[in-house]
């Protein structure tokens, strides 16, 4: 195996092990709830405060990893991440779990950056095409099979054996960073912008903190304090973007219009379809009583469907180009959303099948042509920097949509039975999936746009 494709095995392992923290944790939390007592909007926090964590360091990692060494920061990341899931197996408490599940996000966000970075430097012109259909290939067999197994895990065992079952992986990835990666240090650095992560961060907590107050049993006035101080934060790394050089996220490299549309895609696709199947998920438990089990499996139809949507996109992205593609994706997706509204009884096993299905197509029509469209304006040190932003947009779209559709749904259930509050969410998402259906006008024509890209 030769240097580059070692180096995208480790990006692509540590890839692997975010994502499934991501599905999962996410087919455990009805039983973390039970267990430790939280609400729903209050468990949502066991993927908020992973978000949170990899949000802090990811802005930080290149510069990290150039100060240290890619090896050194590679390997440690994932022994950060190892001893983090341990500690988040034995925690007794949801406080205890939710502030080593912030650790564990820090270790996974020291990653998933510096290994995309690595790993795309060292793929340019038509291998990156091919090396983002590698990268959406875990994206997908990580749904595929975490959701069950984590299913299984919690059905035969304890939700405490999902964060356990990450240990192999971490310590493998650490190894071959140790082993693999042979980086030089550059011979100077800037200072980190270490005020712009402190405000970036305390943009993003203030406002999911928000969401998840005002979906619960808390006084409004709590929630919108979070959102207005959310918006202050927003405003203040606005003004200090402004005045400072080196600012920790570069908004300059937004003016790509394939980096911003690709973005604001990865909002309403993945980020919309983490809070429709987390919703899915307590649906499906709490309400039909489906097993963890059975409720992990209907990811097997996502999965397959998102897979034949990224063979196919690898064929024709060149031909037809972004645009076309993402409008595709947008409206299967929504439609396969919408299909869950038809479920109402544990016989509706059909109308699921069709509606995971059918998101799993949208979903990796939409994916699979961000991943690719985003990072081609960008080449050498602004791929670092781009990097950040979308690893950053990506980590966020999750979070975000989850905390997003927890909200909508408890605000619903003051006014509706269990069963119309979670169909007018679906409903809800279905058209928010929509949003970006406006911005396509955007993106240059797809013969002009990707001309550079041979099939």
């Amino acid at each position: 195996m030769n240097y580059r494709y070692k180096i995208a095995l480790i990006f692509l392992i540590g890839f692997f092990i975010d994502c499934i923290n991501i599905f999962m944790s996410a087919v455990a939390l009805p039983s973390i709830s039970s267990t430790l007592q939280v609400s729903s909007s209050s468990v949502a926090w066991v993927a908020n405060a992973y978000i949170l964590g990899l949000t802090l360091i990811i802005p930080v990692s290149t510069w990290l990893a150039g100060r240290f060494g890619s090896r050194e920061i590679l390997t440690a990341s994932m022994l950060v991440f190892t001893g983090s899931v341990w500690m988040c197996g034995l925690a007794d408490s949801f406080h205890e779990l939710v502030i080593w599940r912030f650790v564990q996000g820090i270790g996974g966000g020291l990653l998933i950056p510096v290994g995309q970075a690595l790993t795309f430097n060292l793929f340019q012109g038509e291998q990156r095409a091919k090396i983002s259909t590698l990268v959406m290939a875990v994206a997908l067999i990580a749904p595929a099979i975490s959701p069950t197994v984590g299913g299984i895990i919690v059905d035969s065992s304890s939700w405490r054996w999902v964060f356990y079952s990450n240990i192999p992986f971490s310590l493998i990835a650490a190894g071959l960073s140790w082993f693999w990666i042979r980086e030089s240090r550059p011979t100077s650095l800037a200072r980190p912008d270490i005020l712009g992560l402190l405000l970036v961060s305390a943009a993003l907590g203030s406002l999911l903190m928000g969401m998840s107050l005002y979906g619960g049993d808390y006084p409004a006035i709590e929630a919108i304090a979070c959102v207005a101080a959310g918006l202050m934060f927003v405003a203040l790394y606005l003004l200090h973007y402004r005045r400072k050089r080196d600012a920790i996220i570069d908004l300059s490299l937004l003016k790509s219009k394939k980096l911003s549309t690709s973005i604001f895609i990865y909002y309403a696709i993945p980020g919309v379809f983490t809070g429709v199947n987390l919703m899915s998920i307590f649906f499906l438990q709490n309400t039909l009583h489906f097993s963890a089990r059975l409720t992990g499996m209907f990811m097997i139809l996502y999965a397959t469907g998102a897979f034949i949507a990224m063979l196919t996109c690898g064929r024709v992205y060149n031909k037809i180009g972004a645009r076309r593609l993402f409008t595709l994706g947008m409206l299967i997706h929504s439609a396969g959303i919408a299909t869950l509204m038809l479920v109402a009884a544990p016989t509706d096993i059909g109308v699921i099948v069709i509606a995971y299905s059918l998101m799993g197509i949208g979903g990796g029509i939409g994916a699979n042509t961000a991943q690719t469209t985003s990072l081609m304006d960008f080449k050498g040190s602004e791929t670092h920097k781009a990097s950040v932003i979308w690893n950053i947009n990506r980590q966020m779209s999750f979070s975000v949509g989850a905390a997003l559709f927890l909200m909508i749904y408890n605000l619903l259930l003051k006014q509706f039975d269990s069963t119309p509050a979670y169909h007018a969410t679906f409903a809800i998402a279905a058209l928010v999936g929509l949003f970006p259906l406006f911005q396509m006008s955007q993106l240059n024509p797809p013969k002009e746009c990707h001309e550079q890209q041979p099939g």
